[in-house]
């Protein structure tokens, strides 16, 4: 059931809080998943999440503070002595513990790791070693792995053993004595085969692999190609060192889903509202003051002609039609082709065929556009010179902006540039110049001034 978290249940639940209630407490939220709890301890002050996370089962609460933002837990857990904390860490998949313990300060990531038990201590040693955005920083220790000289007995029992650990089992890894990934074998093969059967007579010795090196981008890429819910890691070697599941692949692209949109609308920073005023301001700023000075340098450029707008004062009115279409145009062709150098299809087309691609697209949509502009102009003003002027610079400034929008995220993509920022205020200041400087000079050109 889809829990709706209500003012009534919410104000329930600070009373019971405040009274102590604890068997209400752990009764309201025994049937709720973690993420449903996660809601209702983001509406409370610190002393009554740590509270609440005291009453619920070790599990669940692991889960709610894997689930938390950074920044939050961070500053959550330092409600927590570090014993309490390694209890909790222990109950959490090894690569969600590197994660929260490489957000502490030095100082407390040791005295945390120093309550861990031996084995997931390793676990999580190993994993803080790793690039947070590799193979390796994303990867989980926890995995099910069968040697190919083993027969479905030994197997079946090594599966049990080994899944006291493992929360969802994907795959049955195929080692060699050495521990090198030979391939894997499916559920359903080791269930219907005879107990006397070898690994090596069943598995399937094809299987996609990652290095512990790659980065998040190609692993993210690879998941989607191949359709994947899980992938193991290998170091040089081709030792199986653990594997990559599907949630930690989405949690990976909302953060590049979010960086992008971010950065497409001028926020140089990953920031998110509740951060810092500074922080915002900061990441803000940057383009604002791009965006102001491509202002500034219209309203100059706009005094260059002058003496036009006074001996034509009605091109005035067209003004904001000519930068708004620019930019409108130049930053609908940046998204498509930032989209698809995210996509990596960028590299199936040629240069050349993607820009014949993207002026064919303009030369229709100016074609359109110029022709409501002049009917509209004929219908209202009747002035077939000024309607001749608006429409061909709008066909114009629509060929030009969808080609500077096409090209700059290529281009700044080439220069090892994030193109996704070709498609905030720098393409729109940049089509409003030279709109404006199409739309004078055809004014020009035909009235003769």
């Amino acid at each position: 059931m889809n829990f709706v978290l209500t003012q009534d249940f919410l104000d329930q639940f600070i009373q019971a809080i405040e009274k102590k209630e604890e068997a209400w407490i752990v009764q309201a939220t025994q049937d709720l998943f973690p993420a449903d709890i996660s809601s209702i301890l983001d509406e409370l002050d610190t002393e009554a999440c740590k509270y609440v996370i005291n009453l619920l089962d070790k599990d669940v609460s692991a889960d709610i503070i894997s689930d938390l933002d950074p920044d939050i837990r961070t500053n959550f857990l330092k409600e927590f002595e570090p014993q309490q904390i390694a209890a909790l860490l222990h109950h959490t998949d090894s690569d969600d513990a590197a994660d929260i313990l490489s957000e502490l300060p030095l100082k407390t990531r040791e005295e945390i790791i120093a309550f861990v038990d031996e084995e997931d201590r390793k676990n999580i040693l190993d994993l803080l070693h790793y690039e947070e955005d590799s193979a390796g920083g994303l990867m989980a220790k926890e995995l099910i792995k069968a040697n190919i000289n083993w027969n479905v007995v030994q197997c079946i029992e090594e599966i049990r053993r080994q899944a006291e650990n493992v929360e969802k089992i994907h795959s049955v890894y195929v080692v060699d004595d050495q521990n090198r990934l030979l391939g894997r074998v499916s559920l359903k093969r080791l269930i219907l085969s005879r107990a006397e059967t070898k690994v090596a007579d069943i598995y399937e010795p094809d299987v996609v692999a990652v290095n512990s090196y790659d980065s998040a981008e190609n692993i993210v890429e690879l998941m989607k190609k191949y359709d994947l819910e899980a992938v193991p890691v290998v170091n040089v070697q081709g030792e199986l060192l653990g594997r990559i599941t599907i949630d930690d692949v989405v949690d990976v692209m909302s953060e590049q889903a979010e960086l992008e949109r971010q950065a497409m609308s001028g926020i140089s920073e990953n920031v998110e509202e509740d951060d810092s005023v500074w922080k915002l301001t900061r990441a803000r700023l940057p383009w604002l003051i791009i965006g102001m000075t491509g202002g500034l340098l219209g309203a100059r450029f706009m005094g260059l002609f002058e003496q036009d707008l006074i001996l034509i004062p009605a091109l005035a009115f067209f003004i904001p039609l000519i930068t708004a279409t620019g930019g409108n145009v130049g930053i609908q062709s940046a998204t498509l082709v930032v989209q698809t150098l995210a996509e990596k299809s960028a590299l199936q087309e040629s240069l050349a065929s993607r820009l014949l691609k993207s002026l064919l697209v303009a030369l229709f949509s100016g074609i359109v556009i110029a022709g409501v502009v002049f009917g509209f102009n004929m219908l209202y003003t009747q002035n077939i010179k000024l309607a001749a002027v608006v429409s061909i610079a709008l066909f114009a400034v629509v060929m030009i902006a969808s080609l500077s929008g096409t090209l700059t995220p290529i281009i700044l993509s080439k220069m090892g540039i994030n193109p996704a920022v070709a498609s905030g205020p720098f393409i729109t200041t940049a089509n409003d110049l030279i709109g404006l400087a199409v739309y004078f000079s055809v004014a020009r050109l035909l009235y003769g001034v």
